[in-house]
């Protein structure tokens, strides 16, 4: 194994309060050689904001050492849909993320969007929001999700994401999103192009198991599942395959890379 993909909610930190042992065991996965990627479908924060929180917290990163699902969505518009308009419905400020991408205000009634771009879930996500998504993909607009997670934790307990309002907009619309995050396999080899390794010298951890371990199994990663963060034991035993590993925390991390390395 030459590199350590991450995932940063539930994995380093919850709510932006680092897990314990996390900040150590990222400091010694980085003196044992390894590249890192820390890669998220974060859509409230830009890579910068992320970075610059993180860094506070004591974890030895940048902003270059961050992978969002916006960022990614960005490059995806780029290369499928360039020069569309988009309606993006989304909780927080990723403008910076979204180099390239042209959205249009929600007041603008003139422009019809080519794309309705669904980032993460939040107060935004009203019903006039959604019915105005769906008036645009019934004439026409592409839907492009940034992911499909369900929920997500914090530490007042498991909150709603995107990924309900998505599949209500897929049926109601009769339409499939084009998705631009984890898990999608272009997420994935983003990812390890920007760390020029193969996936087979790669390792990835995360605390869904089916949006992060299983879809980077997929991908040809090895997958780390971590009992911290959205983990839930019904949701192990209900996912569509198995984990290559389970520990318990990220802090139990750099013992599994060690354990390998001797193998």
């Amino acid at each position: 194994m030459r590199a350590v993909l991450i995932d940063i909610d539930g994995v380093l930190t919850v709510s932006w309060r680092p897990l314990p042992g996390a900040v150590d065991a990222l400091r010694k996965i980085r003196e044992s050689g390894f590249g890192v990627l820390l890669v998220t479908n974060t859509t409230s924060r830009t890579r910068a904001s992320i970075a610059g929180t993180l860094t506070e917290a004591g974890f030895p990163v940048s902003a270059e050492d961050i992978l969002t699902a916006p960022a990614a969505t960005a490059a995806y518009l780029a290369e499928h849909c360039p020069g569309a308009r988009c309606a993006l419905l989304n909780s927080g400020d990723i403008a910076e993320d979204l180099e390239g991408v042209g959205v249009v205000e929600e007041d603008d009634a003139e422009t019809v969007p080519d794309v309705v771009l669904v980032g993460g879930a939040g107060p935004e996500f009203g019903y006039a929001a959604l019915d105005r998504a769906f008036g645009h993909l019934q004439r026409g607009a592409r839907l492009v999700a940034m992911h499909r997670n369900l929920y997500w934790r914090t530490t007042e307990g498991l909150r709603l994401d995107s990924g309900a309002f998505l599949a209500g907009l897929e049926r109601a619309a009769r339409v499939e999103a084009e998705i631009t995050g984890k898990p999608a396999r272009a997420f994935f080899d983003s990812a390890l192009a920007r760390l020029h390794v193969g996936a087979d010298e790669a390792v990835m951890v995360g605390d869904d198991v089916e949006s992060d371990v299983l879809a980077a199994q997929r991908a040809g990663l090895t997958g780390v599942l971590v009992r911290t963060g959205k983990f839930q034991e019904e949701t192990l035993r209900a996912a569509d395959g198995t984990p290559d590993h389970v520990i318990d925390s990220f802090a139990a991390l750099p013992a599994l890379l060690r354990g390998s390395a001797q193998q």
